[in-house]
């Protein structure tokens, strides 16, 4: 059964560390470009506001402005001003209360010369990460996290994601495949060693899962009753493992899964015991760092393009004239060596990784990554990935 905490209009995740003290000599910012009526713009954030121990980012959201880090995110947010923001890496907290004094203490507060934002709705999921699976999955011959973990993390709900809207959520149709077994998928990627034997053991494929964190349909309700579901998702990164490409083939059925689940597949059960997958008249946005890059990086069989070429995905956003894009991409890492268009990456590691990516049935009007360049407005909040490592993604969408 899924599990989340959800408040009327309250929700929690979390960060890392961050150093003490104000914004210095905060820079000046033009408001962004009016929204077209009838607009809405959504956008994913990964904020990298997990701790190193459990309830490290709920305490320090106790007493959130005294961290400069989480001011300048919260600047970025006020800057963007997103109507549905979906934010990974904000540490699960049971109490909800986390996601809750960040809204009311830095969002709902007026940081570097912006307007205060707020998001009446807000919800926060579990994760796998950290969860003991109770099955020695490394072969140490302990069991104990994070190696034996369902997910990679030091305590439960590490790296966890959340969500932030100006509209409600349709609590009864919320779906989530937390528990989905990757032997249960077809045509797994399932690891392997040298000699064709299976990486993992028998035991630890019983109960081994798909999702390194959680994958959770929730369906928004817009004016005029539009419901859009917001499809979310933050993969394992395709790299820490060995030869057998575990983490890499992991990601890329963890995109296969959004993939699937967009085409219909009877394979699909959700942790409440319900079949199939998103029907084919459903509006839905991808929202999520997906830890993988169509040109560069370390994926394994160009994972990420299990959805950026799906016939349901809006290809101006996924590959065409729509794809987010900035000058400080350019500026930072021109130099990388990578193939991609740095314009379009989405990191300071130089790779697009992060995505907001709609349904072909909805009309996406403008889109944007917020990395200023040296030169301009507000580049001393995100220079040299102080903020966070990632940078916001959002696209606007319009509806009649």
């Amino acid at each position: 059964m899924i599990r989340m905490i959800y408040l009327f209009g309250v929700l929690v995740l979390t960060l890392s560390c961050t150093d003490n003290g104000e914004i210095t000599n905060p820079t000046e910012n033009e408001p962004m470009e009016e929204l077209y009526e009838d607009t809405l713009r959504f956008a994913s954030f990964n904020v990298s506001m997990s701790g190193n121990t459990e309830g490290q980012i709920a305490e320090q959201m106790e007493n959130a402005n005294q961290y400069t880090r989480y001011k300048r995110i919260a600047a970025i947010i006020q800057k963007v001003r997103p109507d549905v923001l979906v934010l990974m890496e904000f540490d699960f907290d049971s109490t909800g209360q986390s996601l809750k004094n960040f809204n009311e203490q830095l969002l709902n507060v007026a940081q570097a010369q912006d307007e205060a934002i707020d998001y009446p709705y807000m919800m926060q999921f579990t994760s796998n990460t950290g969860l003991n699976s109770g099955v020695d999955i490394d072969e140490n011959n302990r069991i104990e996290v994070p190696g034996d973990a369902f997910g990679f993390g030091v305590f439960e709900g590490q790296y966890a994601s959340a969500i932030l809207s100006k509209y409600p959520f349709d609590d009864n149709n919320i779906r989530s495949f937390q528990k989905l077994l990757w032997t249960s998928m077809p045509d797994a990627e399932l690891p392997i060693n040298s000699d064709g034997s299976s990486y993992y053991s028998d035991e630890a494929l019983e109960v081994f899962r798909v999702s390194s964190k959680n994958h959770v349909d929730l369906p928004i309700v817009l004016p005029n009753n539009k419901i859009i579901h917001a499809l979310i998702s933050h993969p394992t990164p395709p790299v820490f493992d060995g030869t057998e490409d575990r983490n890499g083939k992991r990601n890329h059925d963890e995109i296969k899964l959004w993939a699937d689940y967009i085409s219909y597949e009877a394979y699909l059960i959700d942790d409440n015991g319900n079949a199939g997958g998103l029907s084919n008249d459903a509006s839905f946005i991808v929202f999520g760092d997906l830890n993988a890059d169509p040109v560069d990086g370390d994926s394994h069989n160009n994972a990420v393009s299990q959805l950026l070429n799906h016939e349901r995905v809006h290809q101006d956003v996924a590959k065409g004239s729509l794809i987010p894009s900035s000058n400080g991409g350019t500026e930072h890492n021109q130099s990388s060596g990578n193939q991609g268009d740095p314009a379009f990456d989405t990191s300071f590691f130089g790779l697009r990784v992060d995505y907001v990516l709609p349904s072909r049935d909805l009309k996406p009007i403008q889109s944007g990554v917020f990395w200023p360049s040296s030169s301009e407005d507000a580049y001393d909040l995100i220079k040299n990935g102080i903020a966070s490592d990632h940078l916001l993604v959002w696209v606007d969408i319009k509806f009649d």
